[in-house]
């Protein structure tokens, strides 16, 4: 799972395998390390939620969609879920949770479990 984090916008982006997590547990969860701490991002899946919502406690920012994310997002062509915060409102914390595309460029980044990109020609 990558994260991207600019002014008040927060963007997840999930391999397949990590949305094969997500959809059968409801869970995923990813760490970085530092000398001074350890910095962890987690999507959780609850009941009750109607969009997306985000936290931070403890060095740890959380994002929880509703459960019924859960259901189907690894075969459907839905790319992901987002708030419905002005995005171009300072003050408001913008979510978005999305699968992560393979990169039309060439890159080395390993992208053999992206999702394939929907531009790319045949």
């Amino acid at each position: 799972m990558k994260i991207r984090i600019k002014g008040n916008s927060v963007r997840y982006r999930l391999t397949r395998a990590e949305v094969e997590v997500f959809c059968n547990t409801g869970y995923v969860e990813e760490e970085t390390v530092f000398p001074s701490g350890v910095f962890r991002y987690i999507l959780r899946a609850e009941e009750g939620v109607a969009e997306p919502t985000a936290d931070f406690t403890r060095g740890t920012i959380t994002v929880t969609l509703p459960a019924s994310a859960r259901e189907g997002w690894l075969e459907d062509t839905r790319v992901g879920y987002s708030n419905s915060a002005d995005w171009n409102d300072p003050g408001a914390l913008s979510i978005l949770v999305e699968k992560d595309f393979a990169c039309l460029d060439n890159t080395v980044e390993d992208q053999s479990d992206n999702f394939p990109n929907p531009n790319a020609e045949c």
